[in-house]
């Protein structure tokens, strides 16, 4: 291996069926960088960071992802529309035709790593087919040192070719892109899409099997930080919620933005060694930090720059889901390993595009697996084709398309966990006030973080009567007052000012609610279906 620009030699993974190709291997940031704007896929923005296209895809296809039905996963695996099987000799099939695709050409291979804790460590080798994609597996994965790369045995292999296209007909696929997990042969393939988060959730949702499964450890979709008292919080939440936003704290030092895993051994550890942060009417005003990690060695993802190479974050004319890459120590407070103790609180966020949700209150253990197992949000006008009006989106567990086993599963790690240490669980909604989407306005992040802070020096710890109200609808316990926020706020009927098209709407989102939890009804207890919204009509 040559020192600087390395090189594998030639047939050095011909193991994988990859032939005849030139391997740069371990590239630098600096030079995939520059590779990236030589070959005209990228262009340097202003701040330094490099800004790339995803192509046809700048999300992710959940309808395109696939897990290998076999000896491992056929009574295991919570198969149906989120997992959907994928047959093993199809996938040999195709697998062949990718290696072969690659083959020949020029590709950058990346040895890495996921889980910070020791004990759950997963060595990792990324294949790529474009120096970007290897240039994201540098920011999200774990980093090797030297000395571990001298002996390194990948457990695992991603093989992303963005630019080869499957013919469904013939390879089992539903259109042109897939990404598929095979756990006999422990690969995580991908192709037929740029989108670089197909990536980094291949091998998370790898995890969220392993872990439960293998290591009676629970995997959480989730952002976490600590404080100075080694007081660990976790913020779990679907995109757009402000999961990234509300963990990075420059009071508080980041575990991790996104993956995370809570042992047996009273710790949380991260999954992942960078953040992929939503930039999306992004200002360093309102989430300085996340602002000042856009620099070099950062990719943005689908963004519009203007001629002096400035990014416009506002700018949604390629897609909502415009997105950065970067290292965590990118981020100047963060833990390190990244590693915390015990949770004492677990915040459950939500957008409420309804506004009737509280902005935070506080859950019952029966309601916090309830929520859990729910993981709602809501879909606004413009998000998608065809949305004109908020809709209710529920994601199990916060990641429903990374959760391999069936939700209750992760509900009742969660539960167990949470009683036996004590954490004070609240649902927090950053959302809409003052009515839905349309005619309210959304929640102040300067209100959400006075909760959060509330919460995180105790002024909001424990329950009490006098303090909290019972939410007449949903249950749950609304605090009265808290620091910083204005009392009206609180009350999410109260800044309606109209009590009939508040409860209307309110009950329409209970009815959605126990609509959707039915799948799950026959799979859990008794107490956690009483955690649901109080079953009322109006």
């Amino acid at each position: 291996m040559e020192s600087g620009n390395k090189i594998l030699i030639t047939n050095s993974l011909e193991s994988y069926g990859i032939k005849n190709s030139k391997i740069n291997y371990q590239l630098s940031p600096e030079e995939l960088h520059q590779i990236t704007i030589e070959k005209g896929k990228g262009v340097e923005a202003s701040s330094g960071a490099l800004a790339v296209n995803t192509g046809e895809f700048t999300g992710r296809s959940p309808q395109d992802r696939f897990i290998v039905k076999d000896n491992i996963t056929e009574d295991k695996i919570w198969w149906g529309n989120i997992n959907i099987p994928f047959e093993a000799d199809k996938f040999d099939k195709l697998y062949n035709k990718v290696v072969d695709y690659l083959s020949n050409k020029e590709i950058f291979v990346r040895d890495s790593y996921a889980c910070a804790d020791e004990n759950y460590k997963l060595n990792i080798r990324v294949i790529n087919e474009y120096p970007w994609s290897n240039l994201f597996a540098f920011n999200m994965f774990l980093r090797p040192t030297e000395e571990e790369l001298e002996n390194f045995s990948p457990e695992w292999t991603v093989v992303n070719a963005p630019g080869f296209m499957a013919n469904p007909g013939e390879d089992g696929t539903r259109q042109h892109n897939f990404a598929i997990l095979n756990f006999t042969k422990k690969i995580a393939l991908i192709g037929g899409t740029g989108y670089t988060g197909e990536i980094k959730k291949g091998i998370f949702s790898a995890l969220n099997f392993i872990l439960p499964v293998f290591k009676n450890t629970l995997p959480m979709h989730c952002s976490a930080n600590v404080g100075k008292d080694d007081d660990t919080a976790i913020f779990f939440g679907l995109s757009g919620t402000g999961k990234t936003t509300l963990s990075t704290d420059p009071n508080r030092s980041l575990i991790g933005d996104d993956e995370h895993g809570w042992t047996n051994e009273n710790t949380v550890f991260n999954f992942e060694g960078g953040c992929y942060a939503k930039v999306i009417n992004l200002s360093r005003d309102n989430e300085p930090e996340i602002f000042d990690a856009i620099k070099k060695g950062a990719i943005l993802e689908n963004v519009i720059l203007n001629n002096k190479g400035e990014v416009d974050f506002s700018d949604t004319s390629i897609t909502q889901n415009t997105r950065v890459s970067y290292p965590i120590n990118h981020i100047e407070n963060i833990q390190i390993p990244s590693i915390g103790k015990n949770p004492k609180n677990i915040f459950f966020l939500t957008a409420d595009a309804f506004g009737v949700l509280p902005p935070i209150s506080k859950l019952t253990p029966s309601q916090a697996a309830y929520h859990f197992i729910s993981g709602y949000t809501a879909k606004v006008a413009g998000t998608e084709a065809g949305v004109v009006e908020p809709v209710p989106s529920f994601s199990a567990c916060f990641g429903a398309p990374f959760m391999p086993l069936h939700p209750s599963k992760y509900a009742e790690m969660l539960s167990k966990k949470m009683i036996d240490a004590g954490v004070n669980v609240w649902l927090v909604n950053t959302g809409w006030t003052g009515g839905p989407y349309g005619i309210g306005t959304r929640m102040k992040l300067k209100y959400t973080r006075a909760m959060i802070n509330a919460v995180l020096n105790g002024d909001l710890g424990l329950y009490n009567y006098d303090d909290y109200h019972i939410h007449s609808v949903f249950g749950v316990a609304q605090p009265r007052t808290c620091p910083g926020v204005p009392t009206s706020v609180l009350s999410p009927r109260a800044t309606w000012n109209d009590d009939e098209a508040y409860y209307k709407t309110a009950f329409k989102l209970t009815n959605a609610f126990r609509e959707n939890f039915k799948k799950f009804e026959a799979h859990c207890s008794e107490e956690i279906r009483r955690g649901g919204p109080q079953r009322y009509a109006f």
